[in-house]
């Protein structure tokens, strides 16, 4: 025999997550109503992607502002997310061929921190990692970025400007041909 009570409160938790899940996304899609750029303004978001607070593998803050001057691949990732997995290698040695002529890849994970770690030893990432919470959303966000998949990659040229956004796995040839004429 079941138990109505259990049944009722399985019932009335189910309806607070979906309810919750469904303002969540209202949120996600429309903004927070704050005081920001709007969302996918090109100068406005590489900006905010340069002033960006974030830890590192290691736990010291970094921004991206030290990176400026060079052509940068900010790639949004996760450990779980398949063509994360898949275009990570690609990011490994096209970083390797053409660190040297200014070119930039920075990962930032949303993700939990001993995982990211740890895939980052087993890929062999060979640019910084760093780890994204609460205010990489919001990043997010300002980019005009709305589907809520992973990855999620920006281009900005040396000049700082938005060269590309990027929603889905790189494939090293298409990559190959954004990042060339901008090196």
């Amino acid at each position: 025999m079941r138990n109505p009570r259990a049944i009722a409160l399985l019932a009335a938790v189910a309806f607070v997550s979906a309810a919750g899940g469904y303002a969540l996304n209202l949120w996600w899609r429309s903004g927070d109503g704050s005081e920001h750029p709007p969302a996918g303004d090109p100068k406005a978001v590489a900006e905010a992607v340069f002033a960006a607070r974030l830890a590192d593998l290691q736990g010291s803050t970094q921004t991206l502002e030290q990176w400026r001057g060079r052509v940068l691949v900010v790639n949004f990732w996760a450990t779980w997310c398949t063509p994360c997995r898949e275009e990570i290698p690609v990011f490994v040695r096209m970083q390797e061929r053409y660190g040297a002529q200014g070119l930039q890849f920075v990962g930032i994970a949303i993700d939990q921190p001993d995982k990211v770690a740890e895939f980052a030893r087993e890929f062999r990432i060979n640019y910084p990692v760093l780890l994204g919470g609460l205010e990489t959303m919001e990043l997010l966000r300002l980019s005009g970025y709305r589907s809520g998949v992973l990855p999620f990659t920006l281009v900005i040229d040396r000049s700082g400007n938005i060269a590309r956004q990027e929603l889905g796995g790189l494939r090293e040839a298409r990559l190959d041909s954004i990042i060339r004429p901008l090196l």
